[in-house]
């Protein structure tokens, strides 16, 4: 039998069980998500109207994204986080933060001068600009922020399983424990399922939203 035989094989043989594991992926991924999103997009409009603290924010955002992966996972226990749900999701929830800071800093900050001028003229307030003109002209690029620190979020999150956290991470390492390929494809395939179904909803999620007159 091939190896994918095999894996429906498991599939058919252990629906729950992967199941479980997709959930739990899932968690791992919305919750450091939605933390990220609600943390980073209202810092970064804090910082483009007070500029030094923009600095600091994407600068400990970028220090966080040049700790390889496995290395925040295993500095979370180290500074007593323990294993778990928990400290995964604070790794994943850092992890998140750069891209979502970088787009939606350069989304607001590449607003063109002379559509802004013409809101002034118009009496538009500094907060005013923001709601009316800044954030819906750099709507398309923060998304675009998110959608890539979710498909990065995706994939980190199958580490997780390495400090006990679950997921379909628990299954590729039963599978390489049992070396079993079809075990590890079982944990492997839906990952990369999630992984293409988020890009392509965000994507999707990034046209409808974006106005028309940007689109292209």
């Amino acid at each position: 039998m091939t190896l994918l035989s095999h894996t429906w094989q498991f599939f058919m043989a252990h629906p729950s069980q992967v199941w479980r594991a997709t959930v739990q992926q899932l968690y791992l991924v919305a919750i450091p998500m939605a933390l990220a999103i609600v943390l980073a997009i209202p810092l970064t409009i804090l910082s483009t109207r007070i500029r030094w603290l923009y600095g600091p924010v994407i600068g400990f955002a970028n220090g966080l994204q040049t700790i390889p992966s496995l290395a925040l996972l295993a500095l979370m226990i180290a500074i007593g986080m323990g294993i778990g749900t928990f400290p995964a999701i604070v790794a994943l929830l850092l992890y998140a933060l750069m891209p979502i800071i970088r787009n939606t800093y350069v989304g607001i900050m590449g607003v063109d001068d002379g559509v802004k001028d013409a809101a002034r003229g118009m009496g538009v307030t500094t907060w005013q600009m923001l709601w009316i003109v800044e954030l819906p002209l750099a709507l398309r690029v923060i998304i675009a922020g998110i959608r890539s620190a979710l498909v990065t979020t995706i994939g980190f999150a199958t580490l997780a399983a390495l400090i006990g956290a679950g997921g379909l991470g628990q299954l590729i390492m039963e599978g390489m424990g049992m070396a079993s390929n079809s075990i590890v494809l079982a944990g492997t395939i839906p990952a990369i399922i999630l992984a293409f179904l988020g890009d392509a909803i965000m994507g999707k999620l990034e046209n409808v939203l974006t106005p028309r007159g940007l689109k292209g």
